[in-house]
């Protein structure tokens, strides 16, 4: 399984190394998620969940 967020969808996002010359590179930024336990469905699951939904309280530790 991917690292993506359980419950807002964000993923890796992709750009450019871009150099004093203007060469480009591709390159991914990875996201800031972490693996934890949530309630779903009613039973404690260890999912990845973006750091920006813990903080903003969308989702609750069990």
């Amino acid at each position: 399984m991917s690292r993506k967020c359980f419950i807002t969808g964000k993923g890796p996002g992709t750009g450019n190394h871009v150099s004093h010359a203007n060469n480009k590179n591709k390159r991914t930024w990875g996201v800031n998620v972490q693996k934890v336990r949530i309630l779903v469905d009613g039973k404690p699951k260890r999912v990845y969940v973006s750091t920006r939904a813990l903080k903003s309280g969308k989702v609750a530790r069990v």
